[in-house]
This record gives C-alpha cells, sequence and structure tokens, in this order.
C-alpha cells in the first residue's frame, strides 16, 4: 500500500512539469504581442508630426497600456514557474537573487494593481476619444 502511495505522490508532483509547456507558450505569445507593439510604435513614429494632441495622448496610452501587459505576462511566467515548477539555478550569483521574493501573495497583488493601470488606461481612452462614440 506505501509503494502505491509512494507512485501517486510521484506522478502528481511531476504533473507540475505540464504547467512547463504554458509558461513557454506565453512567452511566444509575448514574442507575438512585441511584434504587435513594434508596429502600433513604428505606426506612432510616422505620424507623430500629423496627429493633435488628444490622438498623440491616445497613442502614447496604447504603449503604455501594451507595457503593462508584457509586463503582466512575465510577472505570472517567471512567479508560476518559481513557485509551482521549479526554482531558477543561480550558479554564477549574479542575475536571479530577486527571483524567489516574488510568492504567490505578492504576485496576486501585483497582478491585481497592473489590472487596474490596464482598466485606468481604457477608461481614460474612451474618455479622451469619446466623440467617436454613439450615446447607443
Amino acid at each position: 500500500m506505501k509503494r502505491l502511495e509512494l507512485a501517486i505522490e510521484s506522478i502528481i508532483l511531476a504533473s507540475r512539469w505540464l504547467l512547463v509547456v504554458f509558461y513557454i507558450g506565453l512567452g511566444l505569445a509575448l514574442a507575438v504581442y512585441a511584434l504587435s507593439f513594434g508596429k502600433k510604435l513604428y505606426e506612432f513614429i510616422t505620424t507623430v508630426f500629423m496627429l493633435g494632441d488628444t490622438d498623440t495622448i491616445l497613442k502614447m496610452l496604447g504603449l503604455i497600456d501594451a507595457a503593462l501587459v508584457a509586463s503582466l505576462v512575465v510577472m505570472v511566467i517567471i512567479s508560476g514557474y518559481e513557485n509551482f515548477v521549479s526554482r531558477f539555478d543561480d550558479q554564477d550569483g549574479g542575475g536571479v537573487h530577486w527571483l524567489g521574493t516574488i510568492d504567490v501573495g505578492s504576485l496576486k497583488v501585483k497582478v491585481a494593481s497592473t489590472i487596474v493601470a490596464i482598466s485606468s488606461i481604457h477608461l481614460l481612452q474612451v474618455f479622451l476619444n469619446s466623440s467617436s462614440y454613439s450615446s447607443d
């Protein structure tokens, strides 16, 4: 009976490695989103002298929004991997000592504050662009 219990526990513990597929997928999605950000930035740079003040602010808010979303994805990837899969190795003593400070509780606070910031930016964009919306 003890062998069966140990086998089940080993399978359950090993299943955490399935999360790696999700984190790699989020990393690839982040790369695609970086291309989208590059396109937005290029469009902003090429039209900046033809835009009015409100349109310039709207474009910059869109860029800020993209940066916040990208930061949110990075937080989820790093802290999720660190908390649920495996610790990052710090063999050379230089780059990843700060990763252990992101626990599940602080991740929730950071995610919530990032979502509030993203929502605020969207609300500000709607407010500044209210002329393009109808009363319906």
